[in-house]
């Protein structure tokens, strides 16, 4: 019994000072992944002003391998990035209204913007953004979620 008691410090002392220990399970503390339940919930995740990564997904093997992946990224670019998962078989609505045909897929929106121009609006209380949407497509890691926000200058940290 002593020696696992001995291997649970050894490994906490190197998760603790070794830069670049890549060992499982990585503690990831509690999940930043948001789940989908509606698309208000959305339209206020993106007024809070940072880029929302949003992953359309299914149930299938690849979506466990996605799931890992999305939290690692979440944890990592957290709180400058949210990320949110959307399950496309609960809300048919939301994913159709994209136009893909491939699942999984992940798209980046970031920037949104007041429309000048309201058009017809049925309800005055309804207002209009505009908001820059881009696909995601990148190595699914969190390398390719940083490589990605580099090239199209997406702040991901704090800049003093």
């Amino acid at each position: 019994m002593e020696d696992s008691s001995f291997f649970n410090r050894m490994i906490g002392h190197l998760r603790g000072t070794c830069k670049y220990y890549t060992g499982y399970p990585k503690d990831l503390g509690p999940s930043q992944v948001i789940h989908f339940t509606s698309e208000r919930e959305f339209v206020n995740l993106l007024h809070e002003g940072f880029p929302v990564v949003v992953a359309f997904t299914i149930r299938g093997n690849y979506t466990e391998h996605l799931d890992k992946v999305l939290e690692e990224a979440a944890a990592e670019f957290y709180p400058h990035v949210k990320f949110m998962r959307v399950e496309c078989p609960k809300y048919p609505g939301f994913c159709i209204s994209r136009q893909k045909k491939e699942y999984p897929f992940i798209e980046i929106f970031h920037s949104p913007t007041h429309v000048a121009n309201q058009g017809r609006v049925a309800d005055p209380n309804i207002t209009k953004y505009n908001v820059k949407v881009m696909p995601f497509n990148y190595d699914v890691s969190p390398y390719g979620f940083r490589e990605i926000f580099k090239r199209y200058g997406i702040r991901t940290s704090d800049t003093k």
